[in-house]
């Protein structure tokens, strides 16, 4: 392995039934086979024996699992020095990390590019037997190439590799197989763990695609949290979507102007409710000569307060004194938080003091953030 810290590569790679995982050292593949667990059936409490395909569903999870575990195990050890490294330069590229592999690795190829560019590390995906076609010319050497491949032996992975010495682009591998092809080529070598797939025959990538999307995730937060990367900063690259939604502020949702129920301390009640009905949103903002909100009343403060003088009372004695109020720069997965959190379904929006708008929890469904 070349130690150039300046070289880093991930490549994925697809196992087919020709390239089975090697057993553990002292049992074979086909006392692997015998390892799993057996299909006695499994009980509910209330509707007899679990079916089959349930079943099934509970060793794949099992197994899966325990690849995780591993892969967590490993980390706490030597693979940590490995990872530490490959983020550290990735961090300190100038240019993108060129996410590559082939068959089932490849796909989890793509999504860890996706997330690492959502998560503010600039990263695409380069099929690594298209590369040798053409697109190894969108590879710069300001980037960081990582490759995936479980076994580290794909010939269709030769040149993007070469491309890389010849080049000095830093490659981490991300394989099984330190001592394979890959792991020979690249600068940094995150070495998965073995562990066996889900698939009772041990073929079908299973385990190993979820380890590598794991350690994909693993990087991208770990690079994530080094640079302080801000929700604010998360929203830029994810506009569409719930998720982008949630991602907008306070004034992306509040009513503003005419649309604001409020009323000035000394209303009488009868014209407080009137304001209700009028705009809907079952409470009203009772603010000074100011315009600072220094009250506010909902319905529920008015089954509480029922009595025969209501209508004629005045908010000031009906209504609860220093009401919840957000800015209009607070970001919606914010405001959302407080609404869960202090029960509640209205929040009086102030700039400087003043009331500027109001959110309903009611406005928040309807855009499809809550």
């Amino acid at each position: 392995m070349v130690n150039d810290p300046l070289r880093v590569v991930a490549v994925a790679s697809h196992r087919g039934p020709g390239h089975a995982k090697e057993a553990p050292i002292g049992q074979s593949p086909t006392s692997l086979d015998r390892s799993m667990p057996s299909s006695k059936p499994l009980m509910t409490q209330s509707s007899g024996p679990i079916p089959a395909s349930i079943e099934s569903a509970l060793r794949t999870l099992e197994t899966e699992s325990g690849g995780i575990n591993a892969l967590a195990a490993a980390l706490r050890g030597p693979l940590g020095e490995s990872f530490a490294k490959a983020v550290d330069l990735i961090r300190q590229a100038k240019g993108r990390v060129i996410v590559t592999g082939l068959g089932k690795s490849g796909h989890m190829a793509r999504k860890i590019a996706a997330t690492l560019a959502s998560t503010g590390t600039p990263a695409f995906f380069v099929h690594a037997a298209e590369a040798g076609h053409g697109d190894l010319g969108m590879i710069t050497t300001d980037d960081v190439i990582m490759a995936l491949s479980w076994s580290g032996e794909q010939p269709e992975m030769k040149n993007l590799v070469n491309y890389s010495a010849r080049f000095a682009i830093p490659m981490i591998a991300v394989t099984s197989n330190a001592a394979s092809s890959l792991g020979q080529a690249a600068d940094i070598v995150i070495e998965l763990p073995k562990a066996r797939e889900a698939c009772p025959h041990n073929l079908a990538p299973t385990t190993s695609t979820l380890m590598q999307a794991a350690i994909g995730d693993a990087i991208a937060i770990a690079l994530l949290e080094g640079r302080g990367f801000t929700a604010l900063e998360f929203a830029h690259f994810h506009p569409g979507g719930k998720l982008g939604a949630m991602l907008k502020f306070v004034r992306d949702y509040m009513r503003t102007g005419a649309d604001i129920p409020v009323k000035p301390v000394g209303t009488k009640m009868s014209d407080a409710v009137m304001e209700m009905s009028a705009k809907g949103l079952g409470c009203v903002c009772i603010v000074n000569d100011t315009g600072e909100a220094v009250g506010i009343i909902t319905d529920g403060d008015l089954r509480r307060h029922m009595r025969p003088d209501l209508l004629t009372a005045s908010v000031d004695d009906i209504m609860t004194s220093q009401p919840k109020t957000v800015p209009p720069s607070m970001l919606a997965t914010e405001m959302i938080e407080v609404l869960n959190t202090r029960k509640i379904t209205t929040l009086v929006v102030t700039e400087a003091d003043k009331v500027v708008g109001i959110v309903h929890l009611h406005d928040l469904l309807r855009a499809g953030v809550a």
